[in-house]
């Protein structure tokens, strides 16, 4: 694609990095083919095709975003299904993030949208504010009839209860006999508050196989939400400071590895290392690049690091791997959690047209509901068509959001492997 910045322009690290992914594309609509939105829209505009021109012209021109812009940026999922079909390596997650940068700093939303975005940036990635909506949406449930419609959505994915963890409230979790590695664990804010299994079977499964787990307690939310916010300043305040936590148990324990079990918050770690690849603290750019290089989903580590010691049972399961997007697209993880759950002895079997989204999509969900819902059925519709006993996914997102489209069980893929390695039965599949 032929571009016209200027010299000035190029000057900016975001716009010269830009211009390079806009060159790459050759306009073919391989992207659309496999594109979410598009399929059900139908609109070029949906379609990351149509979203790349918009950008162009918005970047090129350096004009502040306009409501059409913001409509159909808005409605990109951030799945990266389209870069995983495109011949020519367009790299539109980074694109999408620039123009949605922009689209912050150069748009004034409704006001009803932008206290909505707002609540949701402050919400979200606080576990203890979190729980204190959760509570406060369960009393007013009965009055919702009198919410907005999207209030009255986001609702509807409030849970009834939040579990209490098995595990102590520890910092380092160490192995019982010989220690043979140490790796950090990023628990996800809203996971340990809704699904605290996840990351309880998580330490077990590494604890039992002789890997200590380190979870800082002055950890803050990894940043990817207000990131695809577009609110860059407080998505890089929580970068910073977790980077400069992380780099510290680095030095302190040799980490071999940075551990995330929520597939979303891994594919924004592993992208530190480029997000601050021009900042002007040199020590920076150094951690931030070394803590990219650590980070690894649960099962990638596994599957690569540890031998597990897989117990054989008599009954058999037909487990419906879904793929999340953030795993398969986001990270090039595919493959290596299909291949543990085959050890366990059961049946795996993959979605039809798994390269699709859910709809959950971060925040997706709540500020897009009637496209989500519409992802959820043909979601569901694909699973149901396989008959499964349940379903295995490594992010709690798409637990949530598949969850509420059918009554098949959804666990974590780590849950299933725990099982399977000595730990106990993950309780939404106890019934079987």
């Amino acid at each position: 694609m032929q571009t016209n910045f200027t010299k000035k322009q190029l000057e900016d690290s975001n716009i010269s990095s830009a211009e390079e992914i806009l060159r790459k594309c050759v306009h073919c609509g391989f992207c659309n083919a496999t594109c979410p939105t598009y399929q059900i829209v139908g609109d070029e505009l949906d379609g990351p095709r149509g979203r790349i021109y918009l950008i162009k012209d918005m970047l090129e021109n350096n004009k502040p975003a306009n409501a059409k812009i913001v409509k159909h940026i808005d409605r990109c999922l951030s799945c990266y299904s389209c870069m995983t079909t495109c011949p020519s390596g367009v790299n539109y997650m980074h694109l999408v993030d620039h123009a949605r940068n922009h689209i912050e700093k150069t748009f004034s939303r409704p006001f009803f949208d932008r206290f909505i975005r707002s609540l949701l940036s402050k919400i979200l990635p606080s576990p203890s504010l979190f729980r204190i909506v959760g509570y406060s949406a369960r009393l007013i449930s009965p009055l919702k009839f009198l919410f907005p419609k999207k209030i009255k959505n986001m609702l509807k994915y409030m849970p009834s209860s939040f579990p209490d963890s098995k595990q102590e409230n520890k910092e380092i979790y160490s192995p019982e006999g010989k220690i043979y590695a140490s790796v950090a664990l990023l628990t996800g804010c809203v996971q340990k508050i809704i699904s605290p299994q996840i990351n309880d079977a998580t330490i077990d499964i590494l604890n039992r196989h002789g890997v200590e787990v380190i979870v800082p307690r002055k950890l803050h939310c990894c940043g990817s939400l207000n990131h695809h916010l577009g609110k860059e300043d407080l998505a890089h305040k929580s970068f910073i400071h977790n980077i400069n936590l992380w780099f510290h148990w680095y030095e302190k324990k040799k980490l071999d590895a940075i551990l995330v079990n929520t597939s979303g918050c891994g594919t924004t770690l592993k992208d530190y290392g480029y997000i601050f690849r021009d900042h002007p603290d040199k020590e920076l750019r150094k951690k931030a690049k070394i803590i990219s290089s650590l980070a690894k989903d649960v099962t990638e580590y596994l599957g690569k690091n540890i031998k597990l010691d897989f117990i054989k049972k008599e009954k058999k399961f037909k487990i419906a791997y879904h793929s999340a997007c953030s795993m398969q697209h986001g990270q090039k993880i595919h493959k290596q959690p299909m291949d543990l759950l085959i050890k366990t002895g059961n049946e795996v079997v993959e979605v039809p047209e798994g390269h699709l989204c859910c709809g959950s999509a971060g925040t997706y969900n709540l500020l897009q509901y009637e496209l989500a819902s519409q992802l959820l059925n043909k979601k569901v519709s694909n699973i149901e068509k396989v008959k499964p006993d349940f379903i295995s996914t490594g992010n709690i997102g798409c637990i949530t959001q598949i969850s509420s489209g059918t009554r098949i069980p959804i666990v974590h893929t780590i849950e299933i492997l725990n099982w399977y390695t000595g730990g106990e039965k993950p309780k939404a599949i106890s019934f079987l």
